[in-house]
């Protein structure tokens, strides 16, 4: 958080911005653009991290720090003059799990600028109209938040049955239309918007090879996680909490983190009918879920009297498995373990790093390398 920030993460010159935000939840908010100026850009900039990769024209953060005024001068200018283009996204693959990667766009820092910029000014618009089942990318909430709810709605006996779904490849999957008219709903600023639509509409360079998608929205960008929110505030939470929830027979609960979501449910039947309306839902709006990982498992806390140390099923969450133990007092507990595709990576991420530096004596040993690997450990 750069010093212009204020302790809540909000630029001084955004308050006001955010008081009417939260003041009139449904309004759609006019003049935008405006607050896109450099003092902005300044912290836009300041985000972005030391070491970030560097985009198609191979410029790093500091480099382009150098002249940070009149980059930023220049920059400005042209978002004024509708001159600004957004430059290529670099696609890199990175290892996901054995065999399969994950594809992240990297923008160049010029374009991380514009990214931020515009991220800052749509938290602040829907910070106060987000619903408490969305814990994803949001200032203040964590994944940890999100466990902390489903374990407590397990241990109150709300949840007898878990819906775990997962989208498949959702951000390359989002409707860029449909995204654009949920917007519209909140900001009345086509001059905005436009920015918004170039960072959207991008051609992706992978390898040798350049393509134009025309759906979705590149991981890697630093405006992907908040249109993804706001997507899926509208798909999904706004749906289930307005709509779904009311008409069920017993309690649901929904946490969400970006696109990896479970749902406790109270009985069976408004599970399984949750279920079949979700996949119609997803398909409405251009998403699939995964045939293979999404299902329904019973999680109801076992009675007392049962024997074994398990209980009667185990789903998977924001990279743990949650599952019913039994405690040392004799009584049922929900217990949270690494996934063992996460804590496979990890081990796998280790020994490559250890086969690497074996070699080197401890005075040779770069500290970033052996933080990097402890990173990849903790983070199982």
């Amino acid at each position: 958080m750069s010093d212009a920030e204020t302790s809540k993460g909000v630029l001084p010159k955004l308050l006001k911005v955010a008081e009417r935000a939260k003041r009139e939840p449904e309004a759609r908010m006019l003049a935008l653009a405006h607050h896109l100026d450099e003092e902005l850009m300044t912290a836009a900039y300041r985000r972005i991290r030391k070491d970030a990769a560097v985009g198609v024209d191979g410029v790093t953060k500091e480099q382009y720090g150098e002249h940070l005024e009149d980059n930023l001068r220049a920059l400005h200018t042209r978002m004024r003059e509708r001159r600004y283009r957004h430059q290529p996204i670099r696609r890199v693959h990175i290892p996901k799990a054995p065999g399969k990667t994950r594809p992240i766009g990297i923008s160049t820092i010029e374009d991380k600028i514009v990214q931020n910029a515009l991220t800052m000014v749509l938290e602040v618009l829907y910070e106060p109209v987000f619903l408490d089942c969305s814990y994803g990318f949001r200032p203040g909430r964590s994944a940890h938040d999100a466990l902390r709810t489903v374990n407590a709605a397990c241990m109150r006996g709300e949840v007898n049955w878990v819906l775990e779904a997962d989208i498949e490849s959702f951000f390359d999957s989002i409707d860029r239309k449909k995204l654009m008219e949920m917007l519209r709903q909140r900001v009345n600023d086509e001059s905005f918007l436009r920015l918004v639509g170039k960072c959207l509409h991008v051609g992706v360079l992978d390898g040798e090879e350049y393509t134009e998608p025309d759906v979705g929205t590149a991981q890697g960008s630093a405006l992907s996680p908040m249109l993804g929110n706001i997507y899926l505030h509208h798909v999904l939470d706004v749906w289930f909490d307005r709509e779904v929830r009311p008409q069920l027979r017993g309690k649901a609960s929904l946490a969400r983190y970006a696109d990896d979501l479970v749902i406790g449910f109270e009985r069976r039947e408004d599970a399984e009918e949750v279920m079949a309306m979700l996949h119609q839902r997803m398909a409405e709006h251009g998403l699939r879920l995964h045939p293979e990982k999404t299902r329904l498992v019973p999680f109801g806390r076992p009675p007392r009297r049962q024997d074994g140390g398990k209980g009667p099923g185990t789903f998977d969450f924001l990279g743990f498995t949650l599952l019913w133990r039994r405690t040392r007092q004799g009584n049922w507990g929900q217990n949270f373990r690494t996934r063992k595709a996460r804590l496979q990576r990890a081990k796998v991420a280790l020994n490559d790093f250890c086969r690497r530096h074996r070699r080197r004596s401890k005075s040779n040993t770069p500290r970033s390398a052996g933080a990097s690997a402890g990173t990849s450990t903790t983070s199982a």
